[in-house]
């Protein structure tokens, strides 16, 4: 049965993320819809003396009316000043090592288009996970791209023969079951348990992004957490 997710594309989101790439055959990327300000495309939060704190992308000053696709990282974004931040809240934890290189690799990616960017990123992360979806960007699929919303999920379904649409649980209220079903489609959501872990002793921070958690542990707990989740 093919399953298909999409999302907008983020940098180095929580783990419910990839629990959602994990949990389907297909997973598409929005690369042609508006950019948003203050959502989490290029920025996320990471363990810092032991608070949650913002890290980010700077973009070029552009309009507001652009798709993700048409924005460019700013030109003074300093690829080894994120580096730095990264290597001084995480040396010392028991997975730096392993996952720091990965890091640079995405960090130091020379593609500054934002979405091709973002786009390497998951797929890099994915690919560490090991992580087999097939990833595809929505500008890439033949459908009416002025459709919004429920419409535009259902025709990129049909387009690419999912059987199965899975969404993450806050996306329930946006979609309608018999609406899908109308068009042979099941609605799935995913509902990630949270997985705690040792964050240096002190008292633990959920949801952080994907950094922190291969940062703490190793690929294959990481791995067996993917499934974590209930699907409702």
């Amino acid at each position: 049965m093919n399953r298909l997710a999409i999302m907008q594309p983020y940098f180095f989101p929580y783990i419910g993320y990839f629990q959602l790439i994990a949990a389907v055959d297909t997973f598409i990327v929005y690369d042609n819809i508006k950019y948003t300000k203050k959502g989490w495309i290029n920025r996320n939060r990471m363990l810092q003396n032991g608070s949650d704190v913002m890290f980010s992308l700077p973009l070029k000053n552009d309009s507001d009316s652009l798709d993700v696709c048409e924005r460019e990282l700013a030109a003074n974004f300093d690829p080894e000043k994120l580096l730095n931040q990264f290597r001084e809240a995480y040396r010392h934890a028991p997975c730096f090592v392993q996952t720091f290189p990965l890091l640079e690799q995405i960090v130091c990616h020379e593609n500054r288009n934002l979405f091709s960017y973002l786009h390497h990123s998951i797929v890099s992360v994915c690919q560490h996970l090991g992580i087999a979806t097939q990833i595809l960007a929505s500008s890439g699929i033949a459908i009416d791209h002025d459709l919004k919303n429920q419409d535009k999920v259902l025709a990129l379904c049909e387009a690419v023969g999912a059987k199965t649409y899975v969404n993450a649980i806050g996306g329930m209220e946006l979609y309608s079951k018999p609406d899908f079903q109308k068009r042979g489609i099941a609605l799935k959501f995913v509902r990630s348990k949270e997985f705690a872990y040792a964050q240096y002793g002190d008292a633990f921070i959920p949801w952080l992004s994907i950094v922190d958690v291969m940062m703490f542990n190793p690929v294959d707990v990481i791995q067996s957490q993917l499934t974590q989740f209930d699907l409702v």
